[in-house]
């Protein structure tokens, strides 16, 4: 009975660290993202390590649903792990989307409040590597409300900052380029948007476990 009950605590331990995990891969891309708008001359090798990092993530999210088929008992509900997993997962993946359209698109400059908006994405992720922190010290209270609430503001920042990206980028004449800053601006206003959800999510386990 004490092995068994041993095994359950450690399958508990694993899973949390793997949201630990997929959570600072997310901020550590996030950084990668407000470093490509403002070293543009590195470029290249941040979008390399970009996604080295999105590779990276999916593996430790794969590797959350492998833990959750094989656990009788979890840390918290399943599907409370499976979406915080997913969203941040997601993150990763606009961000990784995001500069990749840099690269391909041909984008020879920093085009005007993508360096803004990807700190707000930064920002975002540190708050969320914090809730998630919390919960793999297994500290769900609801000081941790407060992070979903700054997580809140800067996304409503983000929109505002979206919003008067799109109408400046609206004003101009070159199609081509309209079509491709509007996608990006699109792509990094998501992520922020994917940072809410995560928030969200966690918020939730919050009210359900105090």
């Amino acid at each position: 009975m004490t092995q068994w009950m041993s095994w359950i605590k450690s399958n508990e331990k694993e899973i949390l660290s793997l949201l630990n995990g997929l959570a600072c891969k997310a901020e550590e891309a996030a950084k990668l993202l407000v470093d490509i708008f403002g070293n543009f001359d590195k470029l290249d090798e941040n979008h390399a390590q970009i996604k080295k990092i999105e590779r990276e993530a999916d593996q430790l999210t794969h590797s959350v649903f492998e833990e959750l088929n094989k656990t009788f008992i979890t840390p918290l509900d399943r599907e409370d792990i499976s979406r915080i997993a997913s969203k941040t997962d997601d993150i990763i993946d606009y961000i990784e989307g995001i500069s990749g359209r840099i690269v391909n698109f041909k984008i020879k400059s920093p085009p005007p409040y993508m360096l803004e908006l990807a700190k707000d994405i930064q920002y975002s992720t540190k708050e969320i590597n914090l809730m998630i922190t919390s919960l793999n010290k297994l500290k769900v209270n609801k000081s941790i409300i407060e992070h979903c609430r700054t997580i809140s503001e800067i996304e409503h920042h983000a929109d505002d900052i979206y919003r008067k990206a799109v109408g400046d980028l609206l004003e101009t004449t070159d199609i081509i380029n309209i079509i491709k800053l509007k996608d990006i601006y699109e792509a990094l206003e998501t992520a922020s948007d994917r940072c809410l959800d995560v928030a969200d999510s966690i918020e939730d386990v919050v009210l359900k476990y105090t």
